[in-house]
Parts: structure tokens; sequence; C-alpha cells
């Protein structure tokens, strides 16, 4: 399946207008807080919701158009995004009303059919919920092309390890066809993997018992008094006594969830992660560095992170730096060859440290 490889958005919270942002397969944003780097991942959640009919949902549970449009709909009055597959390309804009929704004023989506012949598709404006999912049965091409290219990534946020996170409960052992963006269904998805894919499950314990040697294994069985229910329990070496999610530090947890996402066996063709590195020990960080690097040869990953041991452990051409300028998030990714001496004498993170990268706060 085709992954992104160009995107324009303009008129996206702080994002006025990013115009063409190259994507590799590892793309790493990097900058101060508040800069935009959210905002980046939080257009990839509005596209989610848009494809799949929810678009209206989502405007409304984030504060109205107002909160979506870069500094409201007085400053912007409309919301335009255009991302590039290879050849074929998907286009929208969408424009407040006055009892607070986002219409489309334009969809379209453009491919190469079978035969080789450049196709166009597009709608009349007007329309509140997108129309590429009910397209496909009047252009093919759409339900080969345009649509999983849309609906392949997923965005991924661990942060929530209280003891009212998901990822804590008793869930529904049957729950397990793909990793929820909370890994809220990790006993189950594990549980999966144990079974029909024991080589992969096999790595995801050991890489949890690089950053945690006293960890066993997982002890993953249906719930004995609820058989369709299942919840994530652990062993410690030398012991039998199974131990429930709540004994996990918020660290390890998160680290579990995130090498269970990297090591799957068939992964999203792109995965969007906000701050990876949060709560991990730095030897941690080194272990997910190297997870990273593995499955960015797999799928094409985008993430946001302000950990310096991180940088310090990728590419330069990985990364591309975040900046508020003017009251607006700019991109800017990055070349060795601007670099190349100052990389002579220093890392990646102590660059970004000096503020030789950007992406440190400024007045």
């Amino acid at each position: 399946m085709a992954q992104l490889e160009k995107l324009t958005i303009k008129g996206f919270k702080s994002i006025r207008s990013l115009e063409g942002l190259e994507l590799r397969q590892l793309n790493v944003l990097i900058g101060a807080n508040s800069a935009g780097k959210s905002n980046f991942i939080a257009f990839f959640r509005l596209l989610n919701e848009l494809i799949e009919g929810r678009l209206q949902l989502h405007v409304a549970q984030r504060g109205g158009p107002d909160a979506l449009l870069h500094y409201g709909r007085r400053t912007t009055p409309e919301l335009k995004a255009e991302l590039y597959f290879g050849q074929n390309g998907y286009v929208f804009s969408l424009v407040p009303t006055v009892d607070n929704r986002l219409i489309f004023l334009e969809e379209s989506a453009s491919f190469i059919t079978r035969e080789g012949i450049p196709f166009k598709w597009a709608l009349v404006p007007g329309h509140t919920e997108s129309q590429v999912p009910s397209a496909q049965h009047e252009v093919v091409p759409i339900y080969t092309t345009i649509l999983p290219a849309l609906r392949a990534w997923r965005v991924y946020h661990f942060h929530d390890t209280s003891d009212a996170a998901n990822v804590k409960r008793v869930g529904a052992l049957n729950d397990n066809l793909f990793l929820r963006a909370d890994a809220g269904n990790l006993a189950a998805f594990l549980y999966r993997l144990q079974v029909q894919h024991r080589a992969e499950y096999e790595r995801i314990r050991d890489a949890v018992r690089q950053v945690m040697p006293s960890f066993d294994d997982f002890l993953l069985r249906p719930s004995p008094l609820a058989p369709n229910s299942i919840e994530l329990e652990w062993r410690e070496q030398g012991s039998d006594f199974p131990f429930l999610a709540h004994q996990l530090s918020d660290g390890t947890l998160r680290f579990i969830c995130l090498a269970t996402l990297l090591l799957q066996p068939e992964l999203p063709s792109t995965i969007l992660i906000d701050e990876p590195e949060l709560g991990l020990h730095p030897y941690a960080i080194n272990v997910l560095a190297s997870l990273l690097r593995s499955a960015s040869t797999r799928t094409q990953l985008i993430l946001a992170t302000q950990s310096v041991t991180l940088i310090d452990l990728l590419e330069l051409e990985d990364l591309i730096v975040v900046e508020r300028r003017g009251g607006q998030s700019t991109f800017k990714r990055l070349s060795s060859l601007e670099f190349a001496q100052w990389m002579e004498e220093y890392s990646l993170g102590e660059l970004w440290m000096k503020n030789v990268l950007g992406g440190r706060p400024s007045r």
C-alpha cells in the first residue's frame, strides 16, 4: 500500500500554512512546548474521524469550528488539506457554518487507473460527511487506492496509566483484531499474538525483559470467573504469583504498549505517536530507539518528541524542526549537508540543546 509522501495543511489550529512537507519512513518532530507538534498529530485524528464518517461529532467534541480553525473563523474561513500517496491524491477543504459545523467546500481524489489513465473524482460542495467511503461503489479505484491509504494510519497515545486507564481494566477477550489507540485491549491483543504469532510475542516479551530485568513473562488467560474477559497479568522471575497491570510502573507499562505496537506482525502503513519517551528510563529510550528504527523498515513512523536522549539516537534526516513564529507553526526538515561541520564535534541532542538545529523556545 502506498504511504503518505507529501502533505499540505492550511488553517488548522496553529498550522496556518504548511506547504508540501515531504514525509519519509521515519519522521520525528522536535520543538518547544506549544510549537505545534501535537497539533500536527491532531490533524491525523481529525482525518481519521473524517474518513470514518464522524466529522461532525469530532468537531463538536473539540469545541466547534473556531477551536479547529487557525485563530477562529474570523481569521481563517477555510481549513484545507492535500495528501499524496505516490501518484494518488486526496484533497478536501472545510468551511464553518452558523450552527457550528464544518461542511465540505471541496472533496476530490486523483489517481492513475489500472490502464494508466489519470482520473479525478470531485463532488459538488455542501456535504457534511466524507463521501469517499460511499463513492467506492461508483468509482472502483477509490476503493482500491484512496480509501485504503486514508484508513491505513493509526494515532497512538499511551500517556494514561492512571488507575482508571483502559489498559488496566478487564476487557473483552475477542477485542483483539488490532491494538487500540490507548492500548485499552492490550491483554486481549497479546493473548492473540501468544496463540497465533508466537515469534513476535516472544520478541515483545524479550524487549520488556531488557528494560525490566525482574520481568519473566505475561500471564495471559481468560478470566476464571468470566471466560469471555481478560486482564493484563504478569509474573516475576522465580515466582508464579500473578501480578496485575496496577503493579507495573507507569514507564514500564508504557514501554510494554510501545513494544507491542512496534513488534506486532502486521503494522499499519503509517503510525503516529505523541511523545513516546514519556516516563521512560534513559536505557528504555535506547531500546525504544532500536525498535523505532526496526519498525521504520516495515512501516512509516511519525513521532513528536522532546527527548534529547532519543534525538541523540536518530539520524539528522529523520528530524523535522517545529517552531512557532509570528503566531503560526513552521516545519523544516533538516539536511546533513547543512550541519556537517557541527556534527563532527557534537551529537544531535547537543546541537538541539545549543539551538543550532532550532526548535527551542524563543521570544
